[in-house]
């Protein structure tokens, strides 16, 4: 690994005591050893050799880079919380991922309906077997899909689906954090819309704060131009983010044009949810010449911000187009990384959106040079945190932040020699080198270890409840696919 400049990035000091006493008194977790992926003050990625990490109720307390030229001692012993000592020795610390649009409870239906067009896999698969669904399967479907994320070193989810008084719960067991809406569509009449907003005021605020809210109406093909509105108007009024799916594919944006002469990001605009807090999932069928006009002005307004969500293992599956991340990022819009649900996506590994990402970034532009590691890095970091509205709170491994953090197992064959640490983090590792996954200074996994779910216990559970899950003979489906 490579060593931290000179002189060290501003927030860093010399190395204290490996006990992190502090002001405050002693810390309640310290990681010991480690190398720390930080930020400079310009948000530039640094990698920072033999760093010692303290956290106090709950928030990085201090990130300390040791002193040139000293040496450290044998690690001392771990002991029980309080007072917990990681040993980070062959670890890289790095801010918890972050999923920014998926539909937990959708593991459910992982494998169920493959190598299809999206109106088929939609109409005559998934919407017909969502029709099925009880809460007891959407509890054990967002259950698992948290399991499998903690392991995968995601902290931070943005789900947007049904029953999520069921996904707060699981979200509290599990001691992820999360971004949750209730989805909605128009055919569901006002009583949709309330729904979704009882939801959001409800929960805000669960699981001793790890659970913020948002509006989830589903797409601008399924919510009409007045429900569109109204939601707005309600976002603005009780300061909530809405998660809105937009722009899907280009089929998608070419029927809002032969329906309504605007494609589904005008259609947004006029309904006033661009200038509220907004995060737009996929937007792979973005019209560059009309739309792009549209986000920078909405990204340089002072209303509210406009972020993508991006998960590409989907667009490659369906034969889409991909986010157009360079564009984009050129309007001044967070792109974030997500993975979709599993039955779309198969995975809700972040760390393999993040690879695919940077290649097929660099194919779709025809340029090697773009997307670069540090700025595959910089979008499941900083920018992700930006998209689900939590920039202030995580995304960094900063004094004062969150202390969502994961530890990767450095030491592998397939990691060594490094040359370029962002490189090998983002072409080389992968999810399962996650050792260690903590978020708000409680660790989830030590050692690859889930201390706060029984995977055994809840597959076993789901695994008799799919028969009747996946009975398609009724006919029925919750809504008709035109995309």
């Amino acid at each position: 690994m490579t060593p931290p400049p000179a002189p060290g990035p501003a927030g860093l000091t010399p190395q204290g005591p490996v006990d992190g006493e502090g002001p405050e008194g002693p810390a309640d977790l310290v990681i010991t050893g480690c190398t720390a992926l930080t930020h400079d003050p310009r948000g530039q990625i640094v990698f920072v050799e033999d760093a010692t990490i303290a956290v106090r109720n709950g928030i990085i307390a201090s990130v300390t880079a040791a002193t040139p030229g000293s040496e450290r001692g044998p690690a001392p012993a771990t002991t029980p919380t309080p007072h917990t000592h990681i040993d980070g020795r062959g670890t890289l610390a790095l801010p918890g991922l972050i999923n920014c649009h998926t539909h937990t409870p959708m593991v459910a239906l992982r494998g169920l309906a493959e190598d299809l067009p999206a109106h088929t896999w939609f109409n005559d698969w998934i919407w017909p077997v969502e029709s099925n669904l009880t809460e007891r399967v959407v509890g054990l479907g967002a259950r698992l899909a948290c399991a499998e994320m903690i392991r995968g070193g995601v902290t931070t989810f943005a789900d947007h689906y049904f029953a999520m008084d069921e996904v707060a719960a699981a979200t509290d067991e599990s001691g992820l954090r999360a971004v949750l809406g209730q989805a909605y569509f128009s055919t569901q009449g006002p009583e949709g819309r309330a729904a979704s907003l009882d939801f959001a005021l409800r929960q805000r605020g669960a699981a001793c704060g790890r659970v913020t809210t948002c509006l989830a109406p589903h797409a601008p093909y399924t919510v009409d131009g007045p429900d569109l509105a109204a939601t707005a108007e309600l976002a603005r009024q009780h300061g909530l983010l809405v998660h809105i799916h937009a722009a899907e594919n280009r089929e998608q944006t070419a029927n809002s044009l032969a329906r309504h002469g605007r494609t589904p990001i005008e259609i947004l605009e006029r309904a006033g949810l661009l200038d509220t807090d907004v995060l737009l999932a996929h937007v792979t069928g973005l019209d560059p010449a009309r739309d792009l006009p549209v986000l920078r002005r909405a990204a340089e307004g002072t209303g509210g911000r406009v972020a993508v969500a991006s998960a590409p293992r989907g667009y490659l599956k369906f034969g889409w187009d991909t986010t157009p991340v360079r564009a984009l990022r050129e309007a001044g819009v967070p792109v974030g990384l997500a993975t979709d649900g599993a039955a779309s996506n198969n995975t809700l590994d972040v760390w393999e959106s993040m690879t695919l990402t940077a290649l097929v970034q660099k194919s779709a532009e025809r340029d090697p040079t773009w997307l670069t590691a540090r700025q595959a890095l910089d979008h499941a970091t900083l920018q992700s945190a930006r998209a689900v509205g939590l920039g202030d709170e995580i995304g960094s491994l900063t004094a004062g932040r969150r202390a969502d953090l994961v530890l990767v197992d450095m030491t592998g064959p397939h990691t060594q020699p490094v040359h370029d640490l962002a490189a090998t983090l983002v072409h080389s590792a992968r999810s399962g080198d996650v050792r260690t996954t903590i978020v708000a200074g409680r660790v989830l996994m030590r050692d690859r270890e889930l201390l706060t779910l029984d995977v055994p216990d809840i597959v076993g559970e789901l695994s008799g409840l799919l028969p009747e899950l996946v009975d398609r003979s009724h006919g029925k489906r919750i809504q008709e696919y035109e995309g």
